[in-house]
């Protein structure tokens, strides 16, 4: 039998109607020329093909006895299309803001758990002549990095697919009526295991516990008790309360050539930069509600635990906390301590990545966590208690190239995922053939106006790509260009070096990223008035 992760479980215990756990997408599909056929049979007969290619369009789950244990996945012998394909034709005219509309309610409601957990539409009508593509998947059965090697079976890199050799046929004896002692049986032995893995783990986790709490100092060398600077605590906001299970989706995109170069021209990552835009974003949002938090804004940001070459359909993720420093009005400053911030966060979870647990027992854990979960959400505690975390912001890496879908070419890629109680915006990028594609999810209630902040957020990119690579190139035309530090250290006489932990230590600092742009014009009384307004 092949059990559920303790980790990919708990986003089954903590379901509730609130909260459904599954993630999506959103496609935007470019009909061949002269295309005349009827696109949504011929996508499910190119489907009905290829859904083997991926275990988690062909099997289900068997729930344990009283729920006594986390469920197990069985193959699913009588897979119906019909219920989970489905062919939608939009109003007229068919705008983005209508397909948006219409991508909140289908997220909003949850997956049937007696079938394979995903579903998929196909929508008609735009008006420009586009078939949109949204599929979701349960999170359970799938994370971020393996939703990419998913694509591979959705997706292909030609309009013309390659052929795909048909799945064995073979008759399989209904796992899905499993006897009781059975599933108990396997319950036990699988509990057994998880205690074994979790002592085996205890000599890690207590060293990645010693590595965060008595780091070793950079000026000694030596051990000492501190508590990590990525550990703060959040800023109250309209973002962070209780849920409702209706959605509210918004989807932009931006140049990620321009990313890029932003990222390059401040030595900073790709990550940052999304997470300054998101920033600067929220910043604005939030003004509009004249909501503007002495404390900076916290970022719950995922980070993978997975190693490379894995593409195992389970969850193997952790979070990290980041700030979005929005207490900070000039854009670049913002940028430069959110590169701090996001540094402190990466070595924290570095130092703890080893230690944290993917599986765990899970005896008797199904009705806590479930019952836990409801309480949670319906007692309002989320309006109530201090919030660890305003928003999640996730960046997912996707193809650089084209994909196709049923011979059609796949225009863009954006994500829709999961808001939570406390939680009730998720911004999630994925990038996708030279695009960054920014999917906005969240509670309808607490954000109806989230296409204001996708907005905002292709806003927020053209001002910084602005401040950095335009100022930079008038900067480098109008004076000799300074070299970059490690250039510099490298043409220094071989005694004068610097060591090359000391070449390092300066590309991560703030002051490195502040003086990889051009200084900013001395502000005036004036343009301090114009920038609170902002």
């Amino acid at each position: 039998m092949d059990h559920l992760s303790g980790m990919d479980a708990s986003f089954l215990h903590l379901e509730t109607p609130e909260s459904p756990m599954h993630v999506g997408s959103l496609h935007l599909i470019d009909l061949p020329p002269g295309y005349d056929g009827d696109f949504a049979e011929d996508a499910k007969k190119y489907l009905s093909g290829r859904l083997h290619l991926a275990a988690v369009f062909v099997r289900k789950l068997a729930m344990m006895p009283f729920d006594l244990a986390n469920p197990v996945w069985v193959d699913d012998d009588d897979l119906d299309l019909d219920h989970h394909i489905h062919h939608v034709i939009m109003p007229r005219p068919g705008t983005l803001a209508q397909l948006e509309r219409l991508v909140g309610r289908l997220h909003s409601s949850l997956l049937d758990r007696s079938r394979p957990l995903w579903e998929m539409h196909i929508i008609e009508g735009l008006q420009t002549g586009q078939v949109a593509l949204y599929s979701k998947m349960h999170h359970a059965a799938i994370d971020g990095q393996a939703g990419v090697a998913v694509a591979k079976a959705l997706f292909d890199i030609s309009d013309t697919p390659a052929p795909v050799k048909a799945p064995r046929v073979t008759r399989r004896p209904d796992a899905s009526q499993l006897g009781m002692a059975e599933l108990a049986t396997a319950a036990l032995s699988n509990a057994v295991q998880q205690y074994v893995k979790l002592i085996q783990s205890i000599p890690a986790t207590a060293k990645a516990i010693g590595n965060v709490l008595m780091p070793v100092s950079e000026g000694t060398g030596q051990r000492k008790f501190e508590l990590p600077k990525a550990l703060r605590t959040a800023p109250r906001t309209p973002l962070n309360v209780s849920i409702t299970n209706q959605r509210s989706f918004a989807a932009r995109s931006v140049p990620l050539a321009e990313v890029k170069q932003m990222s390059k021209a401040t030595g900073t990552s790709l990550n940052d930069i999304v997470l300054a835009i998101c920033a600067g974003a929220l910043r604005r949002y939030l003004a509009d509600y004249g909501c503007k938090p002495a404390k900076p804004l916290i970022a719950a940001v995922p980070v993978s635990l997975r190693s490379e070459g894995n593409t195992d359909l389970n969850n193997q993720v952790s979070v990290m906390l980041v700030s979005l420093a929005t207490d900070i009005a000039d854009p670049l400053e913002r940028l430069a301590a959110i590169h701090e911030s996001s540094s402190e966060g990466k070595k924290l979870t570095g130092n703890v990545k080893a230690a944290i647990p993917t599986d765990f027992p899970s005896l008797g854990v199904p009705s806590l966590m479930s019952g836990l979960a409801s309480l949670y959400g319906r007692s309002g505690l989320p309006d109530k208690l201090p919030p660890v975390a305003n928003v999640a912001i996730s960046n997912v890496p996707g193809p650089s190239f084209a994909l196709y879908f049923a011979g059609a070419k796949v225009a863009s890629y954006f994500p829709v995922s999961i808001p939570g109680h406390g939680l009730a915006l998720n911004m999630t990028v994925q990038s996708y053939n030279g695009a960054l594609d920014f999917g906005l999810t969240a509670c309808r209630r607490a954000v109806p106006d989230v296409t204001d902040l996708g907005d905002y957020v292709v806003a927020e990119h053209k001002k910084l790509f602005g401040l950095i690579v335009e100022n930079a190139a008038q900067a480098a035309a109008a004076a000799p260009v300074e070299m970059p530090v490690a250039a510099v250290v490298s043409k220094a006489p071989a005694k004068k070096r610097a060591s090359p932990k000391v070449v390092a230590k300066k590309k991560v600092t703030a002051n490195a990223v502040r003086a990889a742009v051009p200084k900013a014009p001395r502000k005036t009384p004036a343009s301090k008035r114009a920038a609170a307004l902002n």
